[in-house]
Formats: C-alpha cells, structure tokens, sequence
C-alpha cells in the first residue's frame, strides 16, 4: 500500500468520526491520530457536548493521543483530519511535536495551514511538521455541505 493509498485509508476513518460528529449535531469534523501505522486515537468535533470551545477534533484526538501513550510528545505521529486546522489546533500540534497532518477540505474562513508557509512565522516556530491538504477534499467538503445544509433547513 503506497503513501497515497495510507493517507485515504485513514481520511476514511476520520470520516467515520466526522460523520458520528455530526449525528449527534456536532460540525461533522473528525480526526485520527497515527503512529507507526496504527490509529492510535480517533474523534470528532465535541464543542457542544463537553461545552468546551477547545474540543475541536483536533485537540480531543491529540488529548486522547497523549494520554494512550503516556507523554504529551507525539512524535512521528501524523494527524488526518477531515477540514483544514484553525490555528489554535496547528498550535496544538506544534506543542504535540507531531510529525505530519494531512487534512481532507479546506477551510478559507479560518483555515490556518497556509500560515505554516510564512517563512516569518516559521522561523519563530519551536517546531515544525508537514501538512498535505486535499485528501478526499471533496467527500470531506460534501459531509459538511450537507450537514448545513439540513441545518438551515430546519430552519
């Protein structure tokens, strides 16, 4: 199974959390952390439920991450999630010292990867890590497109 091949394998599992995200009316985003190929923790957006604005998929799947290994370095982890990070969540993973993040849809509201590309900030930046964006981007994109859609139809 090639690179490629991986990074949809666990865009799909991310998916499986965005979805389960959204049945319970969370934004359907969901992440998944791997570590030498095996998910190592999974989750999706808890905003409302934990009433908790830090609870992005994210941050839970690090949280959750963290403590299954017993060190708050998640070094040589990758982290797919379905939408693009906001910038408290790139925070999250500079702190985490992941390894890499690959995420499905982009997020041109508060998408924040293409800040890690300010050479100004990357120099300030105690850690740095890939990001590859675009993975499934459409199937990640169409699971939100719908869950707001039925939400502005409800009115």
């Amino acid at each position: 199974m090639g690179p490629m091949d991986l990074d949809e394998k666990f865009m799909m599992e991310a998916l499986r959390a965005a979805d389960r995200a959204g049945k319970r009316g969370e934004v359907p985003v969901g992440a998944v952390l791997v570590l030498d190929g095996r998910v190592l923790a999974r989750a999706g957006n808890a905003t409302l439920a934990r009433r908790d604005p830090t609870a992005h998929a994210e941050v839970v799947v690090l949280r959750l991450g963290a403590r299954r290994l017993g060190n708050h370095r998640l070094t040589g982890a990758t982290l797919y999630v379905t939408l693009e990070p906001c910038i408290m969540c790139l925070g999250a993973m500079v702190q985490a010292r992941i390894h890499r993040c690959v995420f499905g849809a982009r997020d041109p509201r508060v998408g924040a990867a293409r800040l890690l590309r300010l050479q100004s900030l990357r120099r300030g930046l105690n850690h740095r890590f890939e990001v590859e964006g675009g993975v499934m981007e459409d199937t990640c994109a169409g699971l939100l497109r719908s869950f707001f859609r039925e939400r502005r139809r409800r009115g």
